[in-house]
């Protein structure tokens, strides 16, 4: 199958493609977005692959789902469009990095540039029902994600993973920490956040384990 991806990815994970499963998933997200209102817009379903090539990450965060409400998803986890009022859990994250690293809080909840800088922020299911959380989840989308994520684990060296909450560390299992840097807290959410997530210095963490192997820190 012929999939409009950035052609790192597309190289990396073209034996995905062909595979039942992801045949069966895009037709099922084709006939959701013929019929249904979905999340996010359809040519920003890979967006986070698109803005960040496969040999250019230098750190992984994982998502579960896309958010569900107007105008918010675009494709990169925890992000959402200019001008749209940040989620909660987008909220607990600038609270980190303000604390992590003395950064002020921004203006925009756009993550774009911290892709453009090599962050892969990577939610587990890519589309979703608008209102209906989870509502595309065991169609396949787990399965291509956790693909990529064994991609890059076991063909790159010195990446970057961070891992909120349990579900993304399941996913994550497969990371070898002798390879990557395996960053693990409580998920940001309102529910957890002050558990262990503010306080954990992963920002910090990650721009002096990547200064540490060569590469530029993330301007977050």
């Amino acid at each position: 199958m012929d999939v409009r991806i950035e052609p790192t990815w597309k190289a990396a994970l073209q034996a995905e493609f062909d595979k039942d499963y992801f045949i069966r998933l895009t037709d099922f997200v084709r006939q959701e977005y013929k019929t249904t209102q979905v999340f996010p817009p359809a040519h920003l379903i890979f967006n986070a692959f698109d803005s960040c090539p496969f040999d250019k990450v230098k750190v992984v965060i994982i998502g579960q789902d896309p958010y569900h409400g107007v105008g918010q998803a675009h494709g990169l986890c925890f992000s959402v469009n200019d001008g749209i009022e940040f989620p909660p859990s987008l909220v607990n994250i600038f609270k980190e990095i303000e604390r992590d690293l003395h950064k002020p809080i921004p203006k925009s909840g756009n993550l774009q540039r911290w892709a453009d800088q090599g962050v892969l922020m990577l939610n587990a299911t890519l589309t979703v029902r608008a209102h209906q959380a989870g509502s595309h989840q065991n169609k396949g989308w787990e399965t291509f994600t956790d693909a990529a994520i064994q991609a890059l684990a076991s063909q790159r060296e010195h990446i970057v993973f961070m891992l909120w909450g349990s579900y993304a560390q399941k996913k994550g299992a497969v990371i070898d920490p002798r390879k990557h840097l395996v960053l693990k807290a409580v998920h940001p959410s309102p529910l957890s956040a002050f558990r262990g997530f503010i306080g954990c210095g992963h920002f910090s963490a990650a721009n002096n384990y990547l200064v540490e192997h060569g590469c530029t820190p993330i301007d977050w």
